[in-house]
């Protein structure tokens, strides 16, 4: 998340505001830890993942991107880094992609 230093600041000091962005108890927050990835094998990087804790092991993943202006291959390119995550990583876990404009 290096140009989205205040919403990567934001989101690991108060991760129960991006639940309650997506409509879900802010409680949620606690059965995840947040952070920002680097999918090596093109450069990718994702502005932010919330990843379940041990103790929720099989709850979604979330994908998160901050998207400030127009980019006509955003989706190709979150798709492809999400993807290349979840390849790499041989993660089983239901997923969600959530964009911020």
């Amino acid at each position: 998340m290096k140009t989205d230093t205040i919403f990567y600041r934001l989101f690991q000091s108060f991760p129960s505001i991006f639940f309650e962005l997506i409509n879900h108890s802010p409680t949620e927050a606690q059965a995840y830890q947040f952070a920002s990835v680097e999918v090596k094998q093109l450069a990718f990087r994702i502005d932010g993942v919330f990843l379940p804790t041990t103790t929720t092991a099989q709850s979604p993943i979330y994908f998160v991107e901050v998207q400030f202006q127009r980019d006509y291959q955003f989706y190709s390119r979150f798709f492809s880094e999400i993807f290349l995550y979840l390849n790499k990583n041989q993660i089983s876990n239901d997923w969600r992609g959530v964009v911020i404009y």
